[in-house]
């Protein structure tokens, strides 16, 4: 399969039935704006973000207690002021869908069989949580920690504490003492969340010696509420914990006398944490407003979610997927659950999971895809998914053959979904679109109102050609602030110093004449040979279609003498040959890309190193090589397997003159 050959058309019917096509006749109706395609809407989303912002307001129905007096005040960046004067509450607008009944989400893990939990008894028990952390003393502006997994208490814990107007942050249980440290004691947090371990693959994970040194890194506490969910019987840890249990033993509290903090749009709504792989993780504080906005956009028109839909994403509460997944109920779809390994008894467990769910959306990343081809999964063969209508591709640029996968093995009458954004506005920046074609290896569309680019060195915006990726107008779901950064500098620093008043995202990209886009990996990674800039995407992209390569990392090392070293590690497949294959990536990535892509020195290594997230830390590796410390290069604890970096310390140790160690 070819980048750029088409893969699925969607069908008259398809187009008919689409959120997106609904849209387009309510704006027609009701605001008298008649556009003709998606690249038109597009167009208007970004050129008038007034008319499009306050069209979502009014079509998504958000429930506000005071009406908001403009829907952009300041329109700078950084420091744009989105829909002032308005009062609201993101818990507020999830559980007005209680009022409907029915299933509000689905869940399961390894040891506990898919259950429902209906939308009274989450709001129920968001009530009664809530009411009780405000007797605790919790008040707007605090913040609320946990430390759990992907289970419905999680997603309770979030909406009790967001109807108060505390402030949310979650790290998982897989998630280590010193990880949890550098992530929450930045906060102070007064109220903290917690289990006692979970189990993964099988096996049981006793969490309680780490909850322990957690606690103690954690003087702020006022109090902590505990879930003994490894082992129903475990001791809580610490005498004055509160039981999960007890704190919910309680009357219930009637939806209609339950008051819901009323805030400003940019009411600190949560924080969420970059990766942390260089340094201590950046807390992104993001609003009410601007999270409610924008994660039902991306649910409605990208994802084409309808009311009563199941979509089933894989994902830890510690990646900001989990975020929007439990967002999602304010839409009315379904989120399906799922806590434990995606390879366990069986590695297509989640295939299982997706038809027990009746799942018409199946979240998956392309190192997942990548596992299933290896292991020889076909999922039509063995499941029945006759209501699975769409994939939805994140975590890692999709190869065109990653996404004719699901054609080849799922099924053929199947909307896949590439997508791009980022835990920093937690939201998509290109996704999919449910009315256009899918292309092999191309992301549909820019997201409505995504004012999206690709910027050459000067500032100009380019198509067909690599740039960085950049948005010239404000979003309502960008950054309220970092946290502890009172004056703002670190935020600056981090999106709007090359180009002053432009968002750039660290990602390579491109953009083609119709539209199409391509994340080419972070621009700070960057491979730059005789001149030529390279997306490491590119790389990996062109590797992934050799069985012999399982994972592959590269670098460029910019050397003393003014010339570079370009090494490729590889983990090679059980079995596989090093010169054979090494010959075989030569040859791949000479025909597949240019001669520029052709590595000095191809390397293999037993592991690449990953992030807690999935994301290879290409810019640790580098460092390392380049001399700098381990301990300042990379932080273990952000990292899945801290291992893995032993192989690169022992080779920059060894490796005096890279220069000399081509071949």
């Amino acid at each position: 399969m070819r980048e750029g050959e088409i893969l699925w058309t969607p069908s008259a019917e398809r187009i008919q039935h689409a959120n997106i096509t609904a849209f387009g006749r309510w704006l027609e109706r009701e605001r008298g704006v008649s556009l003709g395609d998606y690249r038109e809407l597009w167009r208007w989303s970004v050129e008038d973000l007034e008319s499009f912002w306050g069209a979502l307001w009014d079509y998504l129905g958000v429930e506000a207690s005071s009406p908001y007096t403009q829907v952009l005040g300041r329109r700078s960046m950084p420091g744009a002021e989105w829909f002032p004067g308005a009062r609201l509450n993101y818990a507020q607008n999830v559980l007005r869908r209680e009022r409907k009944g029915g299933i509000a989400l689905l869940h399961a893990s390894e040891s506990r069989p898919l259950e429902a939990l209906a939308w009274p008894e989450l709001g129920r028990q968001v009530r009664i949580l809530a009411t009780r952390l405000r007797a605790l003393g919790v008040q707007p502006g605090d913040r609320v920690a946990a430390w759990m997994p992907n289970i419905p208490q999680t997603v309770v814990a979030m909406l009790a504490a967001t109807a108060v107007g505390a402030i949310w942050a979650c790290c998982s249980p897989d998630f280590g003492e010193r990880g949890v440290l550098d992530r929450l004691a930045q906060l102070s947090p007064k109220i903290l969340f917690c289990v006692d371990g979970y189990r993964y693959g099988g096996k049981p994970f006793d969490r309680r010696g780490e909850l322990e040194r957690i606690l103690a890194g954690l003087p702020t506490l006022r109090e902590v509420i505990y879930l003994p969910y490894l082992d129903p019987a475990a001791a809580p840890p610490c005498s004055d914990a509160l039981p999960w249990s007890e704190v919910l033993d309680h009357p219930a509290i009637d939806a209609a006398e339950f008051r819901f903090e009323q805030v400003p749009f940019d009411q600190p709504l949560w924080t969420l944490f970059s990766s942390g792989t260089t340094g201590l993780p950046k807390a992104i504080v993001h609003g009410h407003g601007g999270i409610l906005l924008e994660t039902q956009k991306n649910a409605v028109f990208h994802f084409d979610l309808h009311p009563g839909e199941r979509l089933l994403f894989y994902t830890t509460t510690g990646w900001m997927l989990w975020n929007f997944l439990a967002s999602t109920l304010a839409t009315g779809a379904i989120p399906v659950l799922y806590d434990g390994s995606p390879a366990h008894p069986f590695p297509d467990v989640l295939w299982k999971l997706a038809r027990d769910a009746d799942a018409t959306m199946l979240g998956a990343s392309p190192t997942y895809v990548e596992q299933m081809a290896r292991s020889g999964v076909v999922p039509r063969e063995r499941y029945d998914l006759s209501r699975l209508k769409s994939i939805s591709l994140a975590g890692s640029p999709a190869t065109a053959g990653c996404m004719a996968w699901f054609y080849s093995n799922v099924k053929q009458d199947l909307w896949v979904a590439n997508g791009s954004g980022g835990t920093d506005c937690c939201t998509g920046f290109v996704g999919g679109v449910p009315t256009l074609p899918v292309y092999a290896g191309e992301i549909q569309a820019p997201s409505l109102g995504v004012s999206v680019e690709a910027f050459n060195e000067r500032g100009a915006s380019v198509i067909d050609e690599v740039g960085e990726l950049v948005i010239t107008q404000p979003l309502p779901s960008m950054p309220v602030a970092f946290w502890n950064d009172p004056d703002g500098q670190r935020y600056r620093e981090s999106y709007f110093e090359q180009f002053p008043g432009v968002w750039r995202h660290g990602d390579f990209f491109r953009i083609n004449a119709r539209g199409g886009c391509f994340v080419l990996g972070r621009s700070d990674a960057t491979l730059n040979r005789y001149g030529v800039r390279i997306g490491t995407a590119e790389i990996y992209r062109a590797l992934a279609a050799l069985p012999e390569v399982e994972d592959s990392l590269i670098v460029n090392l910019d050397l003393p003498d003014g010339g570079f070293f370009m090494p490729l590690f590889v983990k090679l497949a059980p079995g596989a040959a090093v010169a054979a294959s090494a010959d075989s990536i030569r040859e791949t990535l000479r025909r597949e890309c240019t001669a520029r892509h052709v590595p000095d020195k191809i390397i293999p290594v037993p592991a690449i190193p990953m992030t807690l997230t999935g994301k290879k830390m290409e810019v640790p590796v580098r460092r390392i090589l380049l001399g700098m410390a381990p301990e300042k290069a990379a932080n273990v604890s952000a990292m899945a397997d801290p291992r893995a970096l032993d192989f690169f310390i022992e080779y920059a140790a060894t490796q005096q003159d890279y220069s000399l160690g081509k071949s």
